[in-house]
């Protein structure tokens, strides 16, 4: 029998999508002939991953996983909201998420960590991706933590517990005794965080190349309206101000609230909680956001596999 090497197994990895140990197995059963170990999983049905790799994967689930004073969110995506239903979807998300909190938010250094006896969470995933027949990817990941204080969750119109389309965690950081308050206040943070979209908790989280593309914009827009150059700088100060009671957590107009700001409201709960609150972060995932999807005119794409226009 041929000597299987590693090097064998990633080139058939790589010309299939299948699994890890799925290629060893191919490999060994053909005497290390890869193009036959090809056929040895097409006829298996473990190939279908790398068919599927070129399809944009936008849907699936973001899930939210939090274990003592660290948390994690995730998202892994597919090609249709149906296989967010599927059970079998939901495991390997829910999987996912539990590696995540421990090895970290690293996307290959997850992809690459153990997922029990299944191989690692590269393998899961082609071994999923053969089973339900889409294209599935391991997009992103999140952690955070807190040493003294409570991780507040929230998941937008969940598909099931902690799995949906938009999630929250939102780190708060006290020494009060009221566990229960600190909760209730952070559930509404989060909350807060998944309707309004801040940027960041404050303005000094806020990107400078953000800030500075902002001003430009200002600064270009009151040119225009003829505006003396020597009053720019001053209204462009100005305009920064409002841009960041926007866009930062403690600044927005709280929901539940909105005659206050969130830091507001985040003071006048300190006594209820029993001491100082801060809010040490957080981390807001909207499901497929940023990926450009594709249109597809099954009309046109008909006539041009016959040739003619559409």
């Amino acid at each position: 029998m041929s000597n299987i090497t590693a090097a064998m197994v990633k080139d058939l990895r790589e010309q299939t999508g299948a699994g890890m140990m799925d290629c060893k197995a191919a490999l060994t059963e053909t005497g290390g002939d890869i193009e036959a170990a090809v056929d040895w999983l097409r006829k298996k049905g473990l190939s279908k991953a790398a068919k599927k790799a070129g399809r944009v994967a936008a849907e699936g689930l973001v899930a939210l996983f939090v274990e003592g004073n660290k948390g994690v969110a995730v998202e892994v995506n597919s090609e249709t909201d149906f296989v967010a239903r599927n059970p079998e979807f939901q495991d390997l998300v829910s999987g996912i998420a539990e590696v995540a909190l421990k090895v970290g938010d690293e996307v290959e250094a997850i992809k690459a960590a153990s997922f029990g006896d299944e191989g690692t969470v590269a393998d899961k995933i082609s071994a999923t991706v053969a089973k339900i027949g889409e294209h599935m990817s391991l997009r992103r990941a999140q952690t955070l933590s807190v040493g003294q204080g409570a991780l507040a969750t929230y998941i937008h119109n969940p598909v099931v517990p902690n799995k949906g389309r938009i999630g929250v965690i939102v780190a708060l950081e006290s020494t009060g005794g009221n566990a229960e308050k600190l909760a209730e206040l952070g559930r509404q943070i989060a909350m807060h965080v998944a309707s309004s979209n801040p940027v960041a908790v404050d303005a000094a989280g806020v990107d400078a190349a953000t800030i500075e593309r902002e001003k430009g914009i200002l600064a270009d827009k009151y040119r225009e309206q003829g505006k003396p150059e020597a009053a720019i700088a001053k209204i462009v100060e100005s305009g920064i101000k409002t841009y960041f009671k926007e866009v930062t957590l403690l600044e927005q107009p709280f929901i539940f609230e909105p005659s206050k700001s969130v830091g507001q409201a985040i003071k006048e709960s300190e006594g209820a909680a029993g001491g100082p609150i801060k809010v040490a972060g957080f981390v807001r995932y909207a499901l497929g956001e940023g990926i450009e999807k594709q249109e597809s005119d099954f009309a046109a794409e008909v006539a041009a596999q016959a040739g003619h226009p559409a």
